[in-house]
């Protein structure tokens, strides 16, 4: 019979089994061949190859089906893991021609030409056996292949502080989009120098979340396209000493018009359209009809239980029921029926309102929009950036004043701060479509947005952290129950409607035995929130008022206080939640504050007071009680704690990390899709941070992980040493390994790493590079990314960026 070799072409995890039925891959194995060695010698061959840095099992040799002399052989059995590129090259004597099936296990597709066919191994939970059945000539022979659940299929990246993208060997980084990049028509080149103009035709600054979402060959949705797709992604905010000649200006407290409405618009939503053009290599389409900036001057409307109420009344919007833009858009979320969900974070310090001085409008307001607005914290007296400054009558400047006059909330723009700090549904696939404020999701600094894992006939929740020290998780739950046929409808944002403006707003408490709660706000549930301070007592009016002022109605109910909760993921395989808690202080978790779910407080090592509290943050995660999306109770324990493994101590370095995976100040979190094996069976999670107490170490990263599940870890009681010393008690995950965490990605000096997603088949990984160079000037910066990713470009200004990360061989990113 013919004799078949090992494709040396092939890499870490390929599977290429020994299709002789001379000696099996044991017997291979026990001789201890390199990696690619292959001896050929008459009518045998034999090979071996490496996972990761074990060697491949396998069975003793099929038999073959019919007398000796037969005319196939299938090969050997042998063992893989998810998500590796699997090969079966039968042998076939004479001018046979094999077909190859699959008899068993999980589906996969089979692609290749001639007698060979290959297949990703799909994820799964445990040990699968796929049995797949070579015919030819009239002979048959089986061959099976068992896949273990995924394992971290490449090297961890060190820790560094180089002015690049750095990712694993074996890895490539392209620039896709960057700042300032023309996407529509008749838009010039950006010239990098500060004078660019036009930032509603052009890719905004400061890239946060992202998200990809395929299209057809005709330019329609497809969510199974990886070759043709639109990234969304958030413009959080800007690096105003770069999108400027020389940085901001302003003559006695004005701003010039230029300057305003170039930072302004550098802010909001981009939809860009991007094109494989062949093995992986994208390209952005600058003049696709389907690309679109969303920015603060963008029409909205707003839906939901504050619609047309008194609270979203302007002179703008007399009737409340639409407003204009979104801003400080940070994490987001996806909705199964093809939409996007943009958060608005920090969106209160874009606004003028003195709260006390001559400016102030205090006597223009009664005590509970006082109460309401210094909760949120709108209380500057020029607002970031004092856009204000630049008009009293234009109403793209003027807005952001929002100091009330003695006239009625439709004279000014008194209540223009509450049309912001909401989730935001976007439909991308539509230009032509209004954004659609979903009210009914509370307004605070939102970050996350995910909603839980789909079931038909179950409703949907979203689950949601505030991005602030001392401030909660929240939960939504539907009053409509999920169907399967709203998922390819056309008209999304209708579909938005049905299942994200009528429902329960929750939020969490989380108890010191492990479990938790959540707290429903709803009007005439919510008592009044107790004076404090010097702030009166506050009692709701209405489930409007509740929305608008969620915060404090949080307080009442009594709510955990979190440090710092961000992004939300959930797992596509079980459906548990996961919280990034990026971070606290000393002031926000003193060592007298803690609690079984914030139980560290401390100071960094090397640090002063600044670095006191949890300075390095941690991954909190919860299964809900029946594992259903409407429970109103859970279980939780803490996933990760960050730490520099160099010089923390046992109580601070709780999770064990070592050099291949410590990190501080997680924020992104994001697992893989199920459309690939990396999101099936024991899915992939992506971590990434927004550091400054480990930034001595290594510039901020992004690390891959394996997790297991809620309870998997157990009881400890630390001790805390912040100037006195402490005990809490609190309950930890499995401790992190090489096996199941470590760091893929590190980006240039001064960036976040923010934003990532894949495409459908997870062979392209997309990631948000935030603000490089953040500390530098236009005269001197101090990054010049991504000019110098590849070679040095001394001067350059930086530029936020999304980066698409592919293999050398082309398999599945991360397993």
């Amino acid at each position: 019979m013919a004799s078949t070799t090992f494709d040396a072409a092939y890499t870490d995890g390929d599977v290429d089994t020994n299709f002789t039925n001379l000696r099996t891959l044991n017997e291979i194995a026990d001789e201890r061949f390199s990696r690619r060695q292959t001896l050929v010698g008459g009518m045998q061959a034999s090979a071996t190859a490496f996972l990761g840095t074990s060697l491949l099992a396998a069975c003793s040799g099929d038999e073959v089906i019919g007398p000796a002399e037969a005319l196939v052989n299938a090969g050997q059995d042998a063992t893989t893991t998810a998500g590796r590129l699997v090969t079966i090259a039968p042998t076939v004597s004479g001018s046979g021609t094999a077909t190859i099936t699959q008899v068993a296990g999980p589906a996969v597709t089979l692609t290749g030409t001639g007698n060979n066919r290959s297949f990703f191994a799909p994820g799964v939970a445990a040990a699968t056996t796929l049995t797949f059945r070579v015919n030819a000539n009239n002979q048959i022979d089986d061959v099976n292949i068992t896949v273990n659940p995924a394992q971290l299929g490449f090297t961890a990246v060190p820790r560094n502080r180089d002015d690049r993208v750095t990712v694993p060997a074996g890895h490539n980084v392209t620039v896709l989009t960057r700042l300032g990049d023309p996407i529509l028509a008749g838009v010039p080149a950006f010239a990098n120098n500060g004078t660019d103009t036009n930032f509603a035709g052009r890719i905004g600054d400061h890239g946060d979340a992202l998200y990809y979402y395929g299209l057809s060959a005709a330019g329609m949705r497809d969510d199974n396209s990886s070759i043709r797709g639109l990234i969304v992604q958030n413009h959080e905010n800007i690096s105003e000493q770069y999108l400027q000649p020389n940085g901001p200006t302003n003559v006695g407290g004005v701003r010039p018009a230029a300057e305003a409405i170039k930072e302004i618009e550098a802010h909001g939503v981009s939809v860009t359209e991007i094109q494989d053009t062949g093995n992986r290599n994208w390209v952005v389409i600058n003049n696709s009809a389907l690309n679109r900036r969303i920015t603060p001057n963008t029409p909205m409307a707003i839906n939901g239980p504050v619609r047309g109420t008194a609270f979203v009344q302007t002179v703008a919007s007399p009737t409340g029921t639409t407003c204009t833009g979104t801003i400080n858009n940070c994490a987001n979320g996806f909705a199964e029926w093809g939409t996007n969900l943009t958060c608005e974070e920090n969106w209160a310090g874009y606004f003028r309102r003195d709260n006390s001085g001559p400016g102030t409008d205090n006597a223009n307001r009664t005590a509970r929009e006082l109460t309401a607005l210094r909760r949120y914290g709108v209380n500057s007296s020029t607002g970031n950036n004092a856009w204000s400054s630049v008009s009293t009558t234009d109403p793209i400047f003027r807005r952001w004043d929002a100091r009330a006059g003695t006239g009625a909330a439709t004279s000014d723009y008194r209540n223009e701060p509450n049309t912001f700090g909401w989730v935001v549904e976007i439909d991308p696939f539509n230009p032509a479509t209004a954004p659609r404020k979903r009210t009914a999701l509370g307004r605070f600094a939102h970050e996350g947005a995910w909603l839980s894992n789909l079931v038909e006939g179950q409703r949907i929740a979203v689950y949601m952290g505030d991005d602030s020290r001392r401030e909660y998780m929240y939960k939504f739950v539907s009053d409509a129950a999920w169907t399967n046929a709203d998922r390819n409808r056309t008209d999304r944002l209708a579909v938005g409607d049905k299942y994200l403006d009528a429902g329960t707003l929750y939020v969490a408490r989380f108890n010191a035995d492990g479990t938790g709660t959540w707290l429903p706000l709803v009007f005439g549930q919510v008592p009044t929130r107790p004076a404090v301070g010097m702030e009166p007592a506050y009692t709701f009016a209405s489930q409007a008022d509740i929305l608008v002022n969620t915060r404090l109605a949080a307080d009442a109910v009594g709510a955990t206080p979190m440090d710092r909760p961000e992004w939300t993921a959930v797992n596509p395989a079980n459906g548990e939640i996961y919280l990034t808690l990026t971070n606290n202080n000393a002031g926000g978790r003193p060592i007298t504050g803690t609690d079984a779910a914030n139980p560290r407080s401390f100071i960094a090592p090397g640090g002063t007071g600044s670095t006191a509290g949890n300075p390095n943050g941690h991954i909190i995660r919860i299964r809900e009680n029946g594992d259903l999306p409407t429970a109103t109770t859970f279980r939780w324990d803490i996933y990760l704690f960050g730490a520099d493994s160099v010089d923390a101590s046992a109580n601070v370095n709780l999770s064990g990390l070592n050099a291949d995976n410590d990190f501080s100040s997680p924020d992104g979190l994001w697992f893989a899709r199920p459309q690939n094996p990396s999101g099936v069976g024991r899915p992939l999670l992506w971590i990434q941070t927004d550091d400054g107490a480990f930034t001595d170490r290594t510039n901020n990263q992004m690390l891959a992980a394996l997790p297991g599940r809620v309870g998997d870890g157990g009881a400890r009681t630390i001790t805390n040493t912040n100037g006195t010393t402490a005990t809490q008690a609190t309950f930890i995950g499995t401790a992190a390994t090489a096996a199941n965490l470590r760091r893929f990605l590190t980006g240039p000096i001064g960036c976040e790493i923010t934003g990532v997603d894949t495409t459908p088949d997870g062979r392209t990984l997309f990631v948000g590079i935030q603000h490089p160079g953040e500390n530098g000037t236009a005269a001197a910066p101090d990054s010049n990314w991504p000019a110098n990713q590849t070679a040095a470009a001394p001067g350059v200004r930086p530029r936020s960026a999304v980066v698409a990360v592919t293999r050398a061989d082309g398999g599945i990113i991360g397993v």
